[in-house]
């Protein structure tokens, strides 16, 4: 018997200080049986502070090669932003950085593997990839709030987040980084 995603109903309060972007977010969330409660998290996080008009998940969902997790497309179907999650394959990143404008990475793993392959040339224009960086702490300590119905309010401001669930607080960094090294 093969498993199924379980679906999640986040209604989210963003205010992206940050970017001065403020909204009501309803998202369904389906996490495929193999994607941990961190990714799921991470996959989410990214497409809240990517938040932009055509923005949507990947309707393969994580389990697509050729598609990313998050994309936002403008009215005529071109890919503006590729939003990858975790630590995808250098090939992936190559690949990325030419199908679309702009190239985001969320991740709460390390960058070691992927720095190494953007010093060899085998990310094209990997200088160009912003890479967000959670805290694995973090994102545990919201998985040990998370319901499958929740309401949740999320604030980034000065390169920190703020998720409140049911009136408690969890905080943490959200650093920007790159492939490259300076």
């Amino acid at each position: 018997m093969a498993l199924t995603a379980t679906l999640y109903h986040l209604q989210v309060n963003l205010s992206d200080i940050d970017r001065g972007v403020y909204e009501d977010l309803d998202l369904r969330i389906a996490r495929h049986p193999s994607e941990s409660l961190r990714f799921m998290l991470t996959r989410t996080i990214a497409y809240c502070l990517s938040h932009a008009e055509g923005i949507a998940f990947s309707k393969d969902g994580i389990a697509s090669t050729d598609d990313p997790p998050i994309a936002v497309r403008d009215p005529t179907g071109l890919l503006l932003e590729w939003i990858d999650v975790g630590s995808p394959s250098s090939e992936r990143l190559h690949r990325a950085t030419k199908a679309a404008r702009q190239v985001s990475l969320f991740t709460a793993t390390s960058l070691t593997q992927l720095r190494r392959d953007a010093a060899a040339g085998a990310i094209h224009k990997a200088d160009t990839i912003a890479v967000w960086l959670l805290d694995p702490a973090f994102l545990d300590a919201l998985a040990d709030r998370l319901d499958r119905k929740v309401r949740l309010e999320l604030v980034r401001t000065d390169g920190r987040l703020y998720v409140t669930i049911g009136g408690e607080t969890v905080e943490g960094p959200l650093t920007r980084d790159s492939l490259v090294e300076a």
